[in-house]
C-alpha cells in the first residue's frame, strides 16, 4: 500500500506578490543542508516539502482564484531554479504538481470539483500529484504505443491494473495520473487520477540510480484498484493524441523546467568550485588556484555557459508570459543546448579539481551523478534534433 503524503495543517497561506530573492536563497541553503543525505539515503525528501509548504510555495502555480498565487513560467522557473540548487531531485518532483496546476485546459477541461479540490490541497501544502506513465514493456508513450496499464469499468468506476516504472516521486505523493487504456471494444487512452493511499497499489523499491536519487522513481503496481468514474480526468481516442492535438503548454513547461533543475545542478557546482579554487593554496604556487590564468580561463567558461543558460530559458519564459509562446521545437532545442551546458559546466570543474572532484566527501561529484541525469528526459537528444532538422529542411 502507499504510504499517504503528511498534511500540512500549518502550511502557510500563498501571497500574491512576487518572491524575494532573499526568500530564494534561504532556501536554496536549507535544502542543502540535507542534499547529502537524501543522495545516499535515496528516501522521499519530506522534510523539504514540509519546508516548501510552510513556505506557502506548493499552491505556486494555482490560480488565485482557488487561494494559490497564481504564477506564471518566469516565476514558476525562479523557484525551481533555487530548489534545484539546493536539492534537485525535491525540483523535479515539485515541478509536476507545478506542471499540473499551470496548464489552464486542465482546469477547464476536467470535472471542476475535482480540480478544485487538488488546487486547494496545493495550496494548504499537500496534494502533491505526479504522473505515471512508463512501462516495463512501452517505455515512455511519448515514443507512441498503447499502454498496457488497463481501466476496467466496474459497477463503480474503474478499476486500474498494470504497472508503472520510473515513477518521479512515487512515495511521498497524494495522487498518481496514470496513463492507462480503457477496456472498450474501441479503447480510449488518457489519465486516471488514483489515490495515492488506494487499495491495490504496491509500490516496489526499484531505484537504484546514479543520480537524483531522492526522487524515489520505483516501479508502482496496481491491482484492479480503484478510483471513481469521474477520476478519468482526460481519456481520448489514441488519434487524438497524436502530435499537436495536446495542450502545446505541456510541452513548454517541461523543456524549461527541465532545463532549469539542471542548469540549478551546475550553478550549485560552480559555487562549490569557486570556493574550493579560492581555498586551495599549494605550496608550491604560495598562492590559491583561482590565481592562475588557466584556472580562470576554465571557470570563465563555465560562466559563459551558465549566462548561455539563463539567457535561453528566461527569455522563453517571458515569451511564453507575455503571450508569445515558443514552438516545441524552439523549447527542446533550448532543453538541448543547456542540459548539454550544464553537464560540460561541472566537467569543467571536475577537470580543474582531480581527485578531489570525485570524492564523495565533496558535493561536486554528486553534482556530477545529477547532472547526467538531464540526459534521460524526454524527449530525448535524437527526438529533439530529428525535428530540429525537419523543421529546418522544410519537412
Amino acid at each position: 500500500m502507499a504510504t499517504h503524503a503528511m498534511q500540512q495543517d500549518g502550511a502557510r497561506p500563498a501571497s500574491a506578490g512576487p518572491i524575494s530573492v532573499d526568500q530564494l536563497d534561504r532556501l536554496t541553503r536549507r535544502l542543502a543542508e540535507t542534499a547529502e543525505h537524501y543522495d545516499r539515503s535515496g528516501e522521499f525528501p519530506r522534510a523539504n516539502f514540509d519546508l516548501l509548504a510552510a513556505e506557502g510555495l506548493i499552491g505556486l502555480t494555482v490560480p488565485r482564484a482557488l487561494g494559490g498565487r497564481g504564477a506564471g513560467l518566469g516565476e514558476a522557473i525562479r523557484v525551481l531554479a533555487a530548489v534545484a540548487k539546493g536539492e534537485p531531485s525535491t525540483a523535479l518532483i515539485l515541478f509536476m504538481t507545478y506542471h499540473h496546476h499551470a496548464t489552464p485546459a486542465r482546469a477547464r477541461n476536467w470535472p471542476q470539483a475535482i480540480y478544485e479540490r487538488l488546487a486547494r490541497d496545493a495550496v494548504a501544502g499537500r496534494g502533491l500529484i505526479g504522473g505515471l506513465r512508463v512501462e516495463p514493456e512501452l517505455g515512455t508513450p511519448v515514443r507512441g504505443g498503447l499502454p498496457a496499464t488497463i481501466a476496467r469499468r466496474t459497477a463503480d468506476g474503474w478499476a486500474i491494473s498494470g504497472t508503472k516504472i520510473y515513477s518521479t516521486g512515487s512515495t511521498g505523493l497524494d495522487w498518481f495520473s496514470v496513463w492507462a487504456k480503457t477496456d472498450e471494444d474501441v479503447p480510449r487512452v488518457g489519465n486516471f487520477l488514483v489515490r495515492a493511499d488506494s487499495a491495490g497499489i504496491d509500490i516496489e523499491p526499484v531505484w537504484d540510480h546514479l543520480g537524483m536519487r531522492a526522487t524515489v522513481s520505483h516501479a508502482v503496481h496496481f491491482a484492479d484498484t480503484p478510483t471513481p468514474f469521474d477520476h478519468a480526468v482526460d481519456i481520448r481516442r489514441p488519434e487524438q493524441w497524436a502530435a499537436g492535438a495536446g495542450d502545446p503548454s505541456l510541452a513548454i513547461w517541461n523543456a524549461l523546467a527541465i532545463s532549469t533543475i539542471y542548469d540549478g545542478v551546475a550553478r550549485a557546482a560552480r559555487d562549490w568550485l569557486r570556493a574550493y579554487l579560492n581555498d586551495r593554496v599549494p605550496t608550491n604556487l604560495g598562492a590559491s588556484l583561482a590565481t592562475l590564468p588557466r584556472v580562470q580561463e576554465k571557470f570563465g567558461e563555465i560562466e559563459t555557459l551558465l549566462q548561455v543558460n539563463r539567457t535561453l530559458i528566461r527569455d522563453a519564459a517571458a515569451r511564453y508570459d507575455a503571450g508569445d509562446p515558443p514552438s516545441a521545437v524552439e523549447v527542446n532545442n533550448i532543453k538541448y543546448l543547456t542540459t548539454a551546458n550544464a553537464i560540460r559546466a561541472v566537467e569543467i570543474g571536475l577537470e580543474l579539481t582531480g581527485n578531489p572532484g570525485i570524492s564523495r566527501k565533496n558535493p561536486l561529484e554528486r553534482h556530477y551523478r545529477d547532472v547526467l541525469c538531464s540526459r534521460i528526459h524526454s524527449p530525448q537528444t535524437d527526438t529533439i534534433l530529428i525535428a530540429a532538422g525537419r523543421a529546418a529542411l522544410g519537412n
